[in-house]
C-alpha cells in the first residue's frame, strides 16, 4: 500500500506537467475541429442577440439542425427564415425556460418533431439593472428562473438521451459578472454566479460519461441590447465585445472541447487578481476602471 501511494505521487506532478505541455502545444499547433454535420443544435434565447449569431455561426459551420427557443415569436421567426436561407434545416418553439413544465413539454415536443438533441447551449438570459433595494421581488424571482433554474430544467431535459447516446454537448453562455460582480445588476450577477457554479459540478460531474463534454463562456461586457446603456470608463482600453465574435469563440470551443472560456483572454488577468491581491486595492481598481458607476447609465432592451 505504502509503495502504491509513493508511486501516485511520483507520477502526479509528471502527469501535471504533461497535460501543462500538451496545452502548450495546443496553443500553437491547429487542434482538429470536431465536426458538426451530424449534430441538432438547440439554442435558448435564440431569436437575438448572442443566440442569433450563434444560430448563424453553427449554420456556417454545418450543423445538422438548428432548433430555436425564444419567449417573442417575432424574433424566433426572423432568425428561423435566415437561418432556413442559409440552407439549415432550423425551427423554433416559443418556450419560457424559467418555467420548468413548459421547459419539459417543449422538449418533448422537440424530440418529436425535429430529433435527438445533441448540443444544447444555454444562452437565454435577463437583467433587470437595479440595486437590491430597488428591485422588485418578483423581477429578482425572474432572473434566477431564467438565468440559473432554466439551465437545471433544459439539461435536465436533454442530457439523459445524450447519455444514451454517448453524444453531446452541454454550452453555458455565462458572463465575467460570474466571477467579478458590479453594483446595479445583484440579480444578474447573483444569477451568474449560481450558474457558473451549476457548471462547474456539472463538468465534473461528466468525467466519466464518454461522448458528452461541457464548455462555460465567461465573456466580458458585449454589445447588445440587453446591455444597452451600460459604460465603462475606458471604452478604447475595454472594448465591448461583439456578438460575432462571442459566438465564433463559442462555437470553436465546443468544436476543441473547451471546458472554460474567457473572452477577452485578458479576462484570465482579473482572475488572477482576484485571488492574490487585498481587498482594498481591489476596490480601487474598480473605483479607477468605473465598475461601481458603469450601471448608472443602463437602460435595457427598449
Amino acid at each position: 500500500m505504502v509503495w502504491k501511494w509513493l508511486g501516485a505521487l511520483v507520477v502526479f506532478p509528471l502527469q501535471m506537467i504533461y497535460l501543462v505541455a500538451k496545452a502548450a502545444v495546443g496553443l500553437v499547433l491547429p487542434a482538429k475541429l470536431r465536426d458538426l454535420s451530424r449534430e441538432n443544435v438547440l439554442i435558448t434565447g435564440g431569436g437575438r442577440g448572442i443566440g442569433r449569431q450563434l444560430a448563424r455561426e453553427f449554420a456556417e459551420r454545418g450543423a445538422r439542425k438548428i432548433v430555436l427557443w425564444g419567449r417573442t415569436e417575432k424574433c424566433l421567426k426572423e432568425t428561423t427564415e435566415e437561418i432556413r436561407q442559409m440552407g439549415t434545416e432550423c425551427h423554433y418553439f416559443i418556450c419560457d425556460v424559467g418555467n420548468r413544465e413548459e421547459v419539459y413539454q417543449t422538449a418533448k415536443a422537440v424530440r418529436e418533431k425535429v430529433g435527438d438533441i445533441t448540443i444544447l447551449v444555454n444562452n437565454a438570459a435577463v437583467v433587470h439593472g437595479k440595486s437590491l433595494m430597488d428591485s422588485d421581488d418578483d423581477a429578482l424571482l425572474k432572473s434566477q428562473h431564467i438565468n440559473t433554474l432554466g439551465q437545471f430544467w433544459t439539461t435536465k431535459a436533454f442530457l439523459p438521451r445524450m447519455l444514451e447516446l454517448q453524444n453531446g454537448h452541454i454550452v453555458c453562455l455565462n458572463s465575467v459578472l460570474a466571477l467579478s460582480a458590479i453594483p446595479g445588476a445583484i440579480d444578474y450577477c447573483t444569477s451568474k454566479a449560481s450558474a457558473f457554479a451549476f457548471m462547474e459540478s456539472l463538468t465534473l460531474g461528466l468525467l466519466d460519461c464518454p461522448g458528452v463534454s461541457a464548455t462555460t463562456v465567461l465573456p466580458f461586457h458585449t454589445s447588445t441590447e440587453m446591455f444597452q446603456g451600460m459604460r465603462v470608463r475606458f471604452p478604447n482600453l475595454f472594448p465591448p465585445l461583439k456578438p460575432e465574435t462571442v459566438a465564433r469563440r463559442t462555437v470553436e470551443a465546443v468544436q476543441l472541447n473547451q471546458a472554460l472560456l474567457l473572452l477577452p483572454w485578458t479576462m484570465h488577468a482579473l482572475v488572477i487578481l482576484k485571488s492574490i491581491l487585498p481587498q482594498a486595492a481591489l476596490e480601487e481598481i474598480y473605483k479607477f476602471s468605473g465598475t461601481y458607476t458603469c450601471m448608472n447609465t443602463f437602460k435595457g432592451r427598449t
